[in-house]
This record gives structure tokens, C-alpha cells and sequence, in this order.
């Protein structure tokens, strides 16, 4: 189990793309935290520090290292043009 990714999805309910991506993770059961920007000024921060910009959806992958601290591995912004990416990620985590 430790060498699985959480994943964190930041979105705003205004983004097409990421209902879009929303639709497909909840279809195809796979856990993630939904961290809406709109609702906490602080995830637009965190948002901003992760990927240099406010674009959403912007998909976060996380492992935790030896002592439980947790490690971004890897982050997309936007699902449609890195769907097969992502996808290609989460099935590996599967």
C-alpha cells in the first residue's frame, strides 16, 4: 500500500474540464480529495505554490516517504490534455 499516490484534485465548480475529470474519477471509483478553491483561499495558495498558477483542474500526486511525510511526485494541469497521463498513473495505482 505505500507505494500508491494519493491524489489531490483542485477545481472551481465554474471549470467544465473539471466536472469533466470528476465525472471520471467518481465512474471509475477512485479516491481522491477534492480540494475546491473557490471555498478556501488557502487551497488557491496551495495551488499556486504546487503549479506556479491558479489553472484549474490541476491534479496532484503525493507519495509518503520512510517517516509518513508526504512527497508531490508528480502534477498535471488540466484534464482533457493529459488524460491519457493521468489515466495511464491512476491505472497503475490501481
Amino acid at each position: 500500500m505505500e507505494d500508491k499516490f494519493e491524489l489531490e484534485l483542485y477545481t472551481r465548480p465554474t471549470c467544465s474540464d473539471c466536472q469533466d475529470a470528476k465525472k471520471y474519477l467518481k465512474s471509475n471509483r477512485i479516491h481522491y480529495a477534492d480540494k475546491d478553491v473557490s471555498k478556501n483561499l488557502s487551497l488557491e495558495e496551495d495551488l499556486k505554490e504546487i503549479s506556479g498558477n491558479r489553472i484549474v483542474p490541476m491534479f496532484a500526486f503525493y507519495k509518503k516517504g520512510l517517516v509518513g511525510k508526504r512527497k508531490l511526485v508528480k502534477y498535471f494541469i488540466g484534464f482533457e490534455n493529459n488524460k491519457n497521463e493521468i489515466v495511464s498513473i491512476l491505472k497503475k495505482n490501481q
